[in-house]
């Protein structure tokens, strides 16, 4: 049995600004429908930050949720939603454990607490790190082919990853910042830069 709905937290992460949590708050939703539980009822928190990092605004309110008492249950879509790092992953489960939280990841079906659970998040937060590493080791040979190809220079010193005037023109078309840069293939603090240097350069002008 789950506990009552007003203790019960659903935590949902997506890594930039640019991509939504949508997918996922669906995905629990139903989940939650399912075990006769209305998603409004219960508790939501959320981030558009790196799963590397706990220092994220919508899991620190969460975690004080938890250490107040108000949480009992947490559930998730995925257990990398908590954290993409091994240790932080553990301790942070072995925490809630020793406070009594379940932890429920809906699209592994996975219910842990207890020491059972912690042993079985430690796998689970093992797999997430290797595959962030495995990851970054392929984006890595890719590169190092392409240079030995000679088809790899990088970016030249001073300039900068996109046409600065077209984030500016898709700005004035009234695309949003997390559009632009998904168009640009740039990040969003990027896009902001060339658009306040460009206003920047008009008053001075």
């Amino acid at each position: 049995m789950l506990a009552d709905p007003a203790t019960i937290a659903c935590y949902c992460r997506v890594s930039s600004r640019s991509q939504k949590t949508d997918s996922q708050r669906a995905a629990i939703s139903r989940w939650l429908r399912s075990h006769s539980i209305d998603p409004l009822d219960v508790q939501w928190f959320s981030d558009h930050e790196s799963g590397k990092t706990t220092n994220r605004t919508g899991f620190e309110q969460l975690q004080q949720a938890v250490f107040e008492g108000r949480v009992k249950t947490v559930i998730v879509w995925k257990l990398d939603r908590l954290s993409r790092r091994q240790r932080d992953g553990i301790n942070l489960l072995a925490d809630w454990c020793d406070r009594g939280v379940r932890v429920i990841s809906v699209t592994q079906q996975i219910d842990l607490s207890g020491p059972i659970g912690r042993m079985v998040a430690s796998v689970m937060f093992g797999l997430a790190e290797i595959e962030l590493e495995y990851r970054r080791e392929r984006q890595a040979a890719g590169i190092q082919v392409a240079k030995q190809r000679g088809a790899y220079r990088g970016r030249a010193h001073g300039t900068t990853k996109s046409d600065p005037g077209r984030a500016r023109q898709l700005a004035a078309r009234g695309l949003m910042i997390g559009e632009i840069a998904q168009a640009l293939g740039v990040s969003e603090r990027t896009v902001l830069r060339y658009i306040r240097s460009a206003a920047l350069a008009t008053s001075d002008s």
